[in-house]
């Protein structure tokens, strides 16, 4: 691999991504700390680790091999669930070009989300972004049986999250519960190949640089490193993976939802490793029909128009994945 100044970035310690420990957020005074620790985050740099979350190490092992397997099927089994316009199913290498960036990524995902019946009144209502999920159960039997216990304990805890969050800012600690009784939940499993000295020469990332569409995002990521977060200063760092952790960070939704209290921070990956890089990224989402509205978190002049979160991710994707543009 040639060498060169193409998406450098410093390393740095935990003062700027910090660390957040919510093994006690289920406590009234650990709560109560958690959330003052997660507003303060989230308003100076909208990234963090996420420590002491509490879900099974088996659930995280089992979500990583069944990652592992699927984007290891031959090209034609995978294609089999080819990604759709609700962003469900498998989406090839060169599909995701996001806005701003000179070439598309390097990397491959698998999409899902909340499992809904295509006789949801939903669905047949053509509410954005709800869909039935497409299952490759023929190639692989196992993706649904071992994604989903984990996508449940990832969206459990991103509730306990947004609570604290909630409540940080004045608000109970109930408020998003009715947003999230049926949320969208976005799910992807990532897979990002070496880099090959093509991909340096044209600045391909494995992602890159953007900010995320939704509310709030829960990244596992293995240990490989590679995600880049953009700090206050404008500066890259590097974010390296912590053992059983997760890293949180605040979505364009909830920059907005709040109306600019939080802030929504770039972050790309490039996996300059000899070996694949996996992550597994929740997007906990609310539900479709959410509006999402920034006078619900104080007075002031609004800096952004209501809009609802369905909306507002189908239009991001329209503008970033190819198969809206055929």
């Amino acid at each position: 691999m040639t060498t060169s100044n193409f998406a450098t970035a410093k390393t740095t310690d935990f003062n700027e991504i910090p660390v957040v420990d919510v093994s006690k957020i289920d406590t009234d005074e650990g709560f109560a700390q958690i959330a003052e620790q997660l507003v303060q985050k989230a308003k100076d740099i909208g990234f963090f680790y996420l420590t002491g979350h509490n879900i099974a190490p088996e659930i995280i092992e089992a979500a990583f091999a069944a990652s592992v397997r699927f984007f290891e099927l031959p090209t034609d089994q995978k294609a089999t669930v080819g990604v759709d316009t609700n962003q469900r199913g498998w989406m090839g290498q060169g599909m995701a070009k996001l806005e701003g960036s000179k070439t598309h990524d390097a990397k491959e995902v698998f999409f899902w989300g909340w499992d809904v019946a295509v006789d949801d009144p939903d669905v047949l209502a053509g509410v954005p972004l709800v869909s039935p999920n497409q299952w490759p159960d023929d190639a692989a039997p196992f993706l649904r049986r071992d994604l989903l216990p984990y996508y449940q304990a990832v969206i459990s805890l991103s509730r306990k999250v947004l609570a604290a969050l909630a409540f940080g800012l004045g608000k109970p600690r109930d408020f998003f519960e009715e947003a999230y009784s049926k949320p969208l939940g976005r799910g992807q499993l990532v897979y990002y190949p070496p880099m090959n000295p093509n991909d340096e020469q044209e600045q391909r990332f494995g992602a890159a640089a953007h900010t995320d569409f939704g509310v709030l995002t829960m990244l596992l990521q293995d240990m490989q490193g590679g995600l880049q977060v953009q700090n206050q200063s404008g500066d890259w760092i590097e974010a390296p993976p912590i053992e059983n952790s997760f890293v949180c960070n605040i979505g364009d939704l909830l920059e907005r939802w709040t109306n600019g209290k939080f802030v929504s921070t770039k972050h790309r990956v490039i996996n300059r490793n000899k070996s694949a890089r996996y992550s597994i990224p929740i997007f906990c989402d609310p539900t479709s029909q959410t509006i999402i509205d920034p006078s619900d978190f104080g007075s002031g002049e609004q800096q952004y128009e209501k809009i609802t979160a369905g909306e507002h991710i189908a239009r991001r994707n329209r503008s970033n994945f190819s198969q809206y543009k055929k």
